[in-house]
């Protein structure tokens, strides 16, 4: 994974739950990237833990690790060929997962994901752990 990596959610919370194989797929990347849309989740996580300061905390000083990726018409427009090409194969998959997407392909940026589903979406190359 030598590259520009775009982390999905499992992958960021791999990462929490320090997960050696994930750890390691990072720390070979060349750059890693986060989706807006990916940082719902973890925020929800932290907020919903007992220790939500200190989740907070270490959520915070993650983002400043990567590179965060905001949605914009570009990313608008790769979510709507997508969306249409996966309803085409009648192989929906869930809509954030629709738009992590849609950034890996504006972007061309490798996705770390556990999610298989991600393999439905011509041109993107997933890697898993």
């Amino acid at each position: 994974m030598n590259g520009k990596t775009l982390l999905d959610t499992n992958a960021v919370i791999a990462v929490f739950a320090n997960d050696a194989a994930v750890l390691a797929m990072v720390s070979q990347a060349g750059e890693c990237f986060l989706p807006a849309v990916a940082l719902g989740e973890p925020y929800y996580g932290a907020r919903h833990s007992a220790k939500v300061a200190d989740n907070l905390a270490k959520l915070k000083a993650f983002c400043d690790t990567v590179t965060i990726l905001p949605c914009d018409e570009e990313t608008a427009s790769a979510y709507g060929r997508i969306k249409n090409e996966l309803r085409t194969k009648g192989r929906p998959i869930p809509e954030n997962d629709i738009w992590i997407a849609a950034i890996a392909a504006q972007h061309q940026l490798e996705l770390l994901s556990n999610d298989d589903h991600f393999d439905d979406v011509d041109g993107l190359n997933r890697k898993s752990w």
